[in-house]
């Protein structure tokens, strides 16, 4: 058995750990904050209860697998999530995809020549995207292959369209069909992330409204299940321990410093940043080829989000009455609204907003007779010199300003929202980036426009690095990341440790 280290304990960490602890490896897990889950945590405050990173996952066939693989599924309350999507002109609660058309149809009555014929064309990828069996790289063995081959010939529709839209972003893609800055191009351009590939819309509708899943007692609760249980498998989970160097010889991972202290390993996995595993921890930067280094500088991320956390002295049934649901999309981006715009100081007057509360799908998370809400915005990557460009002063009152201005706006949706508010904070991307150590607070690893790409395989999930026996085991492996990319990293990082 080997002496594995994996550095990060989010759900890609925690999956790798639990595997390998399961096989019987010797494996310790490094976590740099006061406790496990990366972006897939949360944490406790007065009293109130917040998500600090995912609020939900797809692909639940594969990650339903996995927690029954390490043993651990029926000790999570996942919960499908559903959603309510508003604007000016609609307002639904939406079950599944034909529901969204329904919805936007009948909203726009006088579009639907244009409607039907973009959603001719969405109803093609929807129809093309592979029934939600657990990927192939759940398996071993002949599992693998015939898991894999039937893969290939459910997604040859999907092989399809990925094969048309590969390189057309969502937003050229929409611009086929209806006016720029319309309504219609505004909303339909922003199902799913910033400029992201046309072939990821299929895949997209079909997870937000027909495979959304949660935690019903919090994120953190299934990072605690997972990390209970890597305990238990006898693994080593040593929390507020930051690993500041990856250590090689002769061009192989050996081992990681953390606090002055050198720990040895026949394998290290990085279950973070990809950009900070490189550029920051590993202490030999000869070992990547000088092209490769120079993409690693480069290549940009998935987008981050600013986040209002409020705990409101109303009771979840009165904050039920105006969300009807946890979850609540209100669509009012308007022109001019670029995520890729960082010096636009009125971004978020203009910007769309989700609302969400932990506290209406379990009042526990709350205190008795109040409840939580967090109101939440994509935002552009360093917005405003970076919010303030290491300013305190100015980083506070950028902080305010966009905080004020969310929950100004989600009042569309809870009527005078400022004046039942008992507590209130927020998060820049740079808290993110803080907590995670993602770079500039990225959502889901590297950008999803299909211009700007790290690996020339979008769909592949990479976890083999140029320097022998270290791998990378969370959503970096791949483009566009995720919960599912995270677990099929660290499946891919256990087979390949023996």
């Amino acid at each position: 058995m080997s002496k594995v280290i994996i550095i990060g304990s989010g759900i890609g960490g925690l999956t790798a750990g639990n595997l390998l602890a399961k096989k019987g490896h010797s494996v310790t897990i490094f976590e740099s904050h006061s406790a496990p889950g990366g972006y897939t945590a949360g944490f406790w405050t007065k009293g109130f209860y917040f998500e600090s990173g995912t609020l939900s996952f797809e692909a639940s066939g594969s990650i339903f697998k996995a927690m029954k693989d390490i043993g651990v599924y029926d000790k999570i309350d996942f919960v499908r999530q559903k959603s309510r999507w508003v604007s000016a002109d609609f307002d639904g609660l939406l079950e599944n995809y034909a529901d969204f058309k329904k919805l936007i149809l009948s909203a726009y009555p006088d579009e639907k020549e244009r409607l039907n014929k973009y959603f001719a064309e969405v109803d093609r990828m929807y129809n093309a995207m592979p029934t939600d069996q657990p990927m192939a790289e759940l398996y071993d063995g002949l599992s693998y292959t015939i898991k894999l081959t039937s893969s290939m010939l459910s997604g040859i529709k999907f092989m399809g369209i990925y094969k048309q839209y590969n390189d057309v972003t969502i937003d050229e893609f929409t611009a086929q069909y209806f006016e720029k800055d319309s309504k219609l191009y505004m909303l339909l351009k922003g199902l799913g992330y910033p400029e992201m590939s046309a072939w990821i819309i299929g895949g997209a509708v079909s997870s937000f409204l027909e495979d959304y899943w949660t935690v019903k007692s919090g994120m953190q609760s299934w990072a605690d299940v997972l990390a209970e249980n890597f305990k238990s498998l006898g693994g080593e989970l040593r929390l507020k321990s930051y690993v500041d160097k990856i250590i090689t010889k002769n061009g192989t991972a050996v081992g990681v410093s953390c606090d002055g202290n050198i720990y040895d390993a026949d394998y290290v996995i990085s279950a973070g940043d990809y950009k900070k595993t490189f550029l920051k921890l590993l202490d030999d930067q000869s070992l990547i080829p000088k092209d490769t280094l120079e993409g690693i500088k480069s290549a940009e991320v998935s987008e981050g989000i600013f986040t209002v956390y409020l705990g409101l002295n109303i009771s979840n049934e009165k904050l039920n009455e105006y969300m009807k649901i946890p979850h609540v999309m209100y669509f009012d981006e308007k022109p001019g609204a670029d995520v890729g715009n960082p010096n636009d100081a009125e971004y978020f007057q203009k910007v769309s907003f989700n609302l969400y509360s932990n506290s209406l799908f379990d009042s526990k998370l709350s205190p008795e007779g109040k409840s939580s809400l967090m109101i939440q915005a994509v935002s552009p990557r360093k917005w405003m010199d970076n919010w303030g460009n290491g300013d305190e002063g100015k980083y506070k009152e950028l902080k305010e300003n966009a905080k004020n201005t969310l929950i100004q706006k989600a009042s569309l949706v809870i009527p005078d929202l400022a004046n039942i508010i008992e507590y209130a904070d927020s998060a820049t991307p740079l808290t993110y980036e803080r907590f995670t150590h993602n770079t500039d607070g990225a959502t889901s690893a590297w950008s999803w426009n299909p211009k700007k790409r790290f690996y020339k395989n979008p769909i592949s999930n990479a976890t083999n690095t140029p320097v022998k026996n270290l791998f990378i085991g969370s959503c970096w492996a791949s483009q566009i990341g995720g919960v599912p990319g995270a677990i099929a990293a660290a499946y891919k990082c256990a087979k390949s440790i023996k």
